[in-house]
């Protein structure tokens, strides 16, 4: 990949997103305000790294966006959204007021004038401390002063609602905002004390945090108003949160080893890192809300709305410590905040814990018992370090798959597959070398820079691995390096692609030094060699399974601004039509194979359960009504997993039992999970079917 620039590139293949800009802060009115909000303005180096960065991306970005009033408009749009994304802080008056800017934001970026978007800001400030003034002195009135016997409702998602017109009506929001809180907290079981203790904590630890703004604070939101309109991997970073970048918000290092966003007021994990204290506690999943964190035997901080840069600080610790981690469970319904305390001691991930490892499955198929060989990848990844000394022995997920192949290959597999779920990629250099496994030389990917030049990275090895049969078993984690390995394995017809959409993460990102911080910008895309982008659509699998994630949650085309799906020319590559051909028969064969199966009819039916709930607009601010439909959902569930329990042969449940894991959750695992794992023996007998089409095509020809 070529560039004009003498820039500092970085690689970044990274999951996280959107989300570390919230202030999300509250303040007190019990006490005046150390703070003065009329004094947070930008200084001479917030003005220069402006300039610079709008430069950066003006002449860099892979879009190569103009900078105009159409754009102007939506750097309006997207700073609201980032300053109030509940839409609870500004009322409309508010909004007409900062019209006067829509179509200026461009002239005053270009200028060099941040004064209007810190003005902005100030007024957020100040809202925010409204808000927060009110909501305690409601609670000091007591709860028997709140009525939750009325028929109001409130609306779940109210990005895209009206602003409230004026002071009386942000009040009523707050109120109807208020009772929520409440009710939530009494359905996970908090008496009225608990609940008055933990909202009072809540806000008066906001407080504390709102009191602490900056200038820097302000111009961080502001800047990046204008860099997410490019995309959501461009990323204006402070100089504190440049510092911290290498790690990526990871935690993979002394931390607990999970990618992190902001979800309004809460914090959600994206992915668990592989053999990270997080994985392995197989307590977390992604889609998991944190609420709370600990430090060792330390009181619980409230950490609802507060912004993701500083709820990492809290997670992160020396080596050896504990943290603990107060949840909200994925698979709880919206209006249940009941939570779970998980207790990780902070470790940093080695390279061996991630190593691709392989078992046997034995399997039933036709009435004969068949071995079909799985390779875990959990990562791509290389050791560096041993490579660049010329260590002959050092560790990559190619030579280790190689290996693995051959000891399967010895143990009599008639098949393989690799099983890429929860993988978030990591070396683009090993996911060209994995593809050369499993090809006899030629193209595994493109990448297309801003200027349109395109470079084609090649297998020059001669030679194949393993030429048996073969299924690659991705799920909507699977991510970026991933996304090149599976993309070439079904561009090539070499294996089946079997599972979920995978994450849709298909850019390259460049990190630029400012006089003040750095910019992360979008410099570059991905391409298979079919000409198609990963980006934003993923690799659609062959053969599709039931997913447990919710893809309008999780995955690229969940974030605002996320580049577009796209394709350029293709390249001249040797496509083996033969497994293509086949796919109506094998589709066909496994419908009918898990049409009754337990955890196939249980995971489509959770789904849908799960789609019914997530498609309300208006919860209950009535406590019955709001007890009943949370029972409603539990007494569902509970019948599906009693279905599930009895097809299996299993004990039913008297009771829910809460925060399960998904089923379909990959990662480090012992055999007996794996042997047990409905999704894997399921590729595993599509690729016995395979097998099976293959030999009945060879009698048929023969005879």
């Amino acid at each position: 990949m070529s560039n004009s620039s003498p820039m500092r590139t970085r690689l970044i293949n990274a999951l996280a997103g959107a989300g570390l800009l919230l202030l999300g802060g509250l303040a007190t009115a019990a006490e005046p305000l150390p703070l003065d909000i009329d004094n947070l303005k930008p200084t001479r180096e917030h003005t220069i790294a402006s300039l610079n960065t709008v430069e950066l991306l003006r002449r860099h970005h892979y879009n190569r966006i103009r900078l105009d009033d159409a754009l102007s408009s939506e750097i309006f749009d997207t700073y609201l959204q980032l300053l109030d994304p509940q839409r609870s802080l500004f009322s409309a008056w508010d909004i007409r007021e900062f019209e006067v800017n829509r179509y200026h934001m461009d002239d005053h970026l270009l200028a060099g004038n941040l004064e209007p978007g810190f003005s902005i800001h100030r007024r957020q400030l100040a809202r925010a401390i409204q808000r927060s003034n009110f909501m305690l002195a409601q609670l000091d009135k007591g709860l028997q002063k709140i009525n939750l016997d009325s028929d109001q409702n409130i609306e779940t998602n109210r990005e895209k609602s009206a602003w409230a017109e004026d002071d009386d009506a942000l009040q009523l929001l707050w109120r109807l905002q208020l009772k929520d809180e409440i009710l939530r907290l009494k359905l996970a079981g908090r008496d009225s004390d608990a609940i008055i203790d933990t909202l009072g904590k809540r806000y008066r630890n906001q407080q504390l945090r709102l009191n602490q703004t900056r200038s820097e604070d302000m111009f961080q939101n502001y800047i990046n108003a204008l860099a997410q309109v490019y995309d959501p991997h461009t990323q204006y970073m402070s100089p504190e949160l440049a510092e911290n970048f290498d790690i990526n918000m990871s935690l993979s290092l002394e931390g607990i080893g999970a990618v992190l966003q902001s979800d309004n007021e809460f914090t959600r994990i994206v992915r668990l890192v592989p053999a990270g204290p997080a994985e392995r506690s197989q307590q977390l999943s992604p889609a998991d809300r944190i609420a709370g964190v600990a430090q060792g035997n330390e009181e619980m901080v409230d950490v609802v709305g507060w912004r993701l840069d500083e709820v990492v600080k809290m997670i992160r610790g020396p080596k050896g410590s504990r943290v603990r981690l107060e949840v909200i469970p994925a698979s709880n319904p919206p209006s249940d905040m009941s939570t779970r305390e998980v207790v990780l001691t902070r470790e940093a991930v080695k390279l061996e814990d991630q190593a691709a490892r392989s078992h046997i499955l034995e399997l039933e198929h036709e009435g004969q018992s068949n071995r079909v060989g799985v390779i875990e990848v959990p990562g791509f990844y290389m050791d560096f370090k041993a490579y660049r000394r010329g260590d002959p022995d050092y560790r990559s997920t190619t030579r280790d798959v190689r290996r693995l192949l051959g000891e399967l290959r010895d143990d009599g597999v008639t098949a393989v597959v690799l099983d890429l779920r929860n993988n978030g990629g990591g070396s683009l250099q090993e996911a060209t070398e994995l593809t050369g496994l499993f090809i006899d030389r030629g193209p595994t990917v493109l990448v297309r820079d801003s200027q349109g030049q395109i470079q084609i990275m090649d297998d020059t090895r001669s030679g194949i691995a393993w030429e048996g049969p073969m299924a690659v078993l991705v799920n909507r984690l699977s991510a970026s390096a991933s996304e090149i390995f599976a993309g070439a394995m079904q561009d090539y017809g070499r294996a089946l692609i079997i599972g979920e959409p995978t994450f849709g993460k298909g850019t390259v990102q460049s990190v630029q030094p400012l006089n003040h911080g750095e910019l992360k910008l979008t410099l570059a895309k991905f391409y298979r060699i079919s000409g198609q982008s990963t980006q934003n659509r993923g690799v659609l699998p062959d053969i599709q399974f039931p997913s447990r994630l919710d893809t309008a949650e999780i995955g690229e085309s969940s974030l605002p601004r996320a580049l577009p799906w796209d394709s350029i020319a293709p390249v001249s590559y040797r496509h083996d039509r033969q497994l293509r051909s086949l796919l109506g028969a094998l589709q066909e064969r496994h419908e009918h194979r898990t049409a009754s199966h337990p955890d196939f009819v249980y995971t489509r039916a959770r789904n849908d359960l799960e789609r019914e709930m997530r498609d309300m607009t208006l919860l209950p601010l009535n406590e019955a009504r709001r007890r009943t439909q949370q029972q409603d959902y539990e007494s569902r569930l509970l019948v599906l997993e009693n279905q599930r329990r009895q097809a299996l042969g299993e004990t039913p449940l008297s009771k829910l039992e809460r925060n399960e894991q998904p089923l379909s959750h990959g990662g480090s695992r012992t055999a007996e999970e794996i042997a047990k794992d409905p999704f894997l023996a399921e590729t595993g007998k599509i690729l016995l079917d395979v097998l099976r089409l293959n030999l009945d095509e060879q009698l048929a020809k023969a005879s």
